[in-house]
């Protein structure tokens, strides 16, 4: 063993071992228990960052753990490899997608090697690979052949210069990126998939997901968003036409004082034609933003469309709006308006003069009040002003107005979802394209099987306003049954890819179908998920979905894909700036700037290294470019070696928590590898190896053994149970207090400190891999550590012989007795009585109580 650690070396020499001997290559065995642990994959962007190398520690810790459980572990990796971004790179850089895609695939699987991730290479996944889409493809078209697929108009953002489909990313200030135009909303045929058909089932199924955080299944609670509520038919005399609207508080009904059409309701249309303000607003609605999120908060507008809808109850006539704030592709497109109790309404009618009655009022004795003259009253109360439903509750009201409603044909109880279904269309270029055949007589069929994959061709140029595939006539030409097709131009959403990979991996190789069954089944659901927050709702939805499509075609049993769900906290550093002249701000580097701290460790001073000159700390934020405060994972490889950036991941806050990267905290992790590195070192050169004879072990010895079973013992919980893996790394380190002070004279010492060791090096292995693959060698083992199984606590050596006992005179301190563990309260106060400190505070004075813990405190009162 060498003296000195030398992680470049170690970590070097370990890697070549893996891969020589595909150590973490699995297939699937039924005798074993399986253990399936997944991080989500990365976007080929060319470059780890922090956020990658803490999610990737994460799910490596909990895969090599699992493995020394003795189960078969499977721990894939892959690339979510199509998207925008390599568009906007591919034309920054003028080169193709493609290859820059697969040069920065190079170059992130080397970092991913370099860091001594276990993973299964021969399964490695690539969505942009042709091998990968053509069974996305295949299963698209039987979708559609089960009437889950479909198409329709939907609004897009369009550029008038460019003429092209912008993502909502690339609408900066309502202009287009590139050209700089004012974005249009323009209706354009979308291809969806009926995620609504499956909405009840992905709600009640979340109860099933004990593993998850209790806030992401709130989110997909929230997003799916179950109501129950009365569907109400209004029907307007003067065009003899009726529309439906969607409402959770029927009790509102007999405040109705108009209703609200989405500018682009049919309705709307219809009477724009002959009204030219009508018009003149329907066009701007057209170009307006349409998101939820814009609806809220933007100034509500509206025009009278001159018609009257006749109210379903009371018969009388109320105004018909067109306005701004009704989405034509939510619900109906259609609202009633209560303004009395919809604080919106409220505000709408405030502006145009419209009528405002009160129908609920607050219930007897509550502390609530209804003063329409300030704002809508939006809490439930009972109704008033309501004819024959006055004084019903909400429930009352509910059943008794629905009832009336149905008895008139005019309306039904019914079940919304926020929930809409699955856009699945892209005008731009890198995705996979969608298989549907366009053919003459407007028919829209799904590419034959004997055609799949269709290939999107990789050697493009790109001009940065149309899709090759849209700009080449050629490639869309093709045939079916001998008479001329088109194929779809549009490309899949990038979702379509990530949302079934964790699949693939278990059959990666199979080149005659989507998923082999059995893997399949033995593999799936994954047991350990594990990626970012901001993927608790749309990825993580869209996965729970497809699983079930796959399910439903009979290729998984299983009715959820991810068991357990771990989101890890992001990746924060410092940031510094100085400001321009302009007003505007230069942020620098972290890894640049020297900085003198103050007595409470807070910023003192700090100063760009290159100039000398001093910066203005900005405080802790979450790694960005924005704010060039990203710390380079290969920079710290290369100064202390990937063990310590792993222990530091591991060690500086919850998995779940927000981490603060600090150099110092990167220098300290480091310290302690050699301090380990170096006890193991001097017990290699105090003597040759002994067995440990437990009969033999001295007081001390003992104590020790025992410090070291129980860090084994809470360690384990820790990782296995809790995955509180930064406390599990200070048990260890505690624990490595104590060996570094122990003595190495003797036999029986050195064997102690070897059983530690050994300890320590396996309760290390699922974080620093590579410092305990050379320590299970310098400590004697002759098989490899990857192959050994997790440590197990000897219940025998956490049995305390001893007990330190304080006693105390009226809850002072005045004595510490040293007693056998098993000794009674009757024998402990003996000891306790013939200490001449403790009766010298009880001598002359009656002992009122004695309070005893047993192997802890003895407490006399006395006066």
């Amino acid at each position: 063993m060498q003296q000195e650690y030398n992680p470049q070396q170690i970590e070097q020499d370990v890697q070549s071992y893996w891969e020589e001997n595909k150590v973490f290559e699995v297939k699937a065995d039924p005798s074993k228990e399986k253990f399936y642990c997944l991080s989500m994959f990365p976007y080929p962007s060319g470059k780890l960052h922090m956020g990658h190398v803490r999610n990737y520690t994460l799910g490596d810790v909990v895969s090599r753990y699992q493995r020394m459980q003795g189960k078969n572990v499977m721990q894939p990796m892959g690339w979510d490899s199509f998207g925008l971004p390599a568009e906007n790179a591919a034309i920054k850089n003028k080169t193709a997608p493609a290859k820059w895609t697969y040069a920065n695939i190079d170059d992130m699987k080397t970092q991913l090697k370099q860091l001594g991730f276990g993973y299964d290479w021969s399964r490695e996944v690539t969505t942009c690979s042709p091998e990968y889409y053509r069974w996305e493809q295949w299963f698209f078209t039987k979708l559609y052949e089960k009437g889950l697929v479909y198409k329709k108009m939907a609004t897009v953002n369009w550029d008038p210069v460019d003429q092209t489909v912008l993502a909502n990313e690339q609408v900066v200030d309502g202009r287009g990126w590139r050209s700089g135009a004012l974005v249009e909303q323009k209706e354009i045929p979308q291809w969806f998939i009926k995620i609504t058909d499956y909405a009840e089932e992905l709600l009640n199924d979340l109860d099933q997901l004990d593993g998850w955080p209790e806030q992401v299944k709130t989110m997909q609670r929230n997003w799916i968003g179950r109501s129950e509520g009365l569907e109400i038919d209004f029907h307007i005399a003067s065009i003899a036409t009726d529309f439906t609207v969607y409402t959770t508080r029927p009790d509102t009904l007999m405040g109705v004082t108009y209703v609200a059409l989405a500018a682009q309701h049919p309705i709307c249309l219809a009477a724009a034609e002959n009204n030219p303000e009508l018009a003149k607003f329907v066009e701007e609605c057209k170009n307006s933003k349409v998101a939820e999120a814009d609806m809220a908060t933007m100034e509500k507008k509206g025009v009278d469309t001159g018609l009257r809808a006749i109210h379903p109850l009371t018969g009388e006539e109320v105004p018909v709006w067109a306005a701004n704030f009704v989405l034509m592709d939510y619900g109906t497109g259609a609202v009633m308006s209560v303004p009395g109790h919809d604080q919106r309404d409220y505000e709408f009618a405030t502006n145009y003069g419209l009528t405002i009655k009160q129908v609920i009022a607050p219930v007897e004795g509550s502390e609530l009040q209804a003063d329409l003259s300030k704002e809508a009253f939006t809490e439930r109360g009972v109704l008033v002003n309501s004819a024959e439903f006055d004084g019903l509750d909400f429930d009352g009201a509910f059943k008794a107005i629905a009832a009336k409603l149905e008895g008139l044909g005019k309306g039904k109880v019914t079940v919304n979802y926020r929930l809409r279904d699955w856009g699945v269309s892209r005008q731009r270029y890198w995705g996979a394209p969608i298989p549907i055949l366009n053919l003459e007589n407007g028919e829209a069929v799904g590419v034959p099987e004997e055609q799949l994959p269709v290939v999107l061709p990789e050697d493009v140029e790109m001009d940065g306003v149309t899709s090759p595939i849209k700009s080449n006539p050629e490639w869309a030409q093709t045939t079916y049954n001998g008479q001329p097709a088109l194929r779809e131009t549009d490309t899949f959403d990038t979702f379509m890819e990530s949302s079934w990979y964790y699949a693939r991996y278990c059959c990666a190789n199979d080149d005659t179908q989507m998923l082999d069954p059995a893997e399949a089944n033995y593999w799936l659901p994954v047991d350990q998920y594990i990626g970012g927050i901001e993927h608790a709702i749309l990825h993580l939805l869209y996965s729970r979905f497809y699983h079930k499509l796959l399910r439903d075609v009979g290729l998984v049993e299983s009715d959820e894909p991810f068991k357990r769900l771990l989101c890890q906290g992001m990746v924060l550093a410092e940031t510094f700036y100085r400001e321009d002249a302009n007003g505007g701000k230069s942020w620098y580097s972290p890894a640049d700037v020297e900085i003198e701290h103050d007595d409470k460790g807070g910023v003192k001073s700090a100063t760009y290294v290159p100039d000398g000159q001093p910066v203005i700390p900005a405080g802790v934020t979450k790694m960005s470019k924005s704010k060039n405060n990203g710390i380079d994972p290969q920079l710290v490889i290369d100064k202390y070696g990937a063990d310590t950036v792993r222990l530091f991941m591991m060690f500086t806050a919850p998995p779940e928590q927000t981490l603060e990267w600090s150099d110092s905290g990167v220098e300290g992790a480091h310290r302690f590898i050699k301090r380990l590195w170096r006890l193991a070192y001097e017990l290699n050169q105090a003597g040759d190896k002994v067995e440990l004879d437990k009969a033999s072990l001295t007081g001390a010895q003992k104590n020790l053994r025992r410090e070291v079973h129980k860090a084994i013992a809470k360690v384990s919980d820790d990782v296995g149970r809790r995955q509180t893996f930064n406390t599990a790394v200070a048990a260890i380190m505690e624990l490595m207090n104590k060996l570094i002070k122990a003595p190495l004279a003797q036999a029986q010492d050195r064997a102690v400190i070897q059983e530690a060791l050994e300890a320590v090096t396996l309760m290390l292995a699922p974080i620093t891999p590579h410092l305990s693959h050379a320590l299970w060698q310098a400590l004697g083992q002759t098989t490899a550590v990857e192959t050994a199984s997790w440590p197990q606590a000897d219940q025998s050596a956490m049995v305390e012989d001893e007990k330190l006992i304080i006693v105390q005179v009226n809850g002072k301190l005045r004595a510490k007795l040293t007693v056998p563990a098993d000794a009674s309260q009757e024998a402990v106060q003996a000891l306790a009585d013939a200490e001449e400190n403790v009766t010298k505070f009880t001598e002359g004075k009656t002992v009122r109580k004695v309070i005893y813990v047993p192997g802890k405190l003895l407490n006399i009162v006395a006066n």
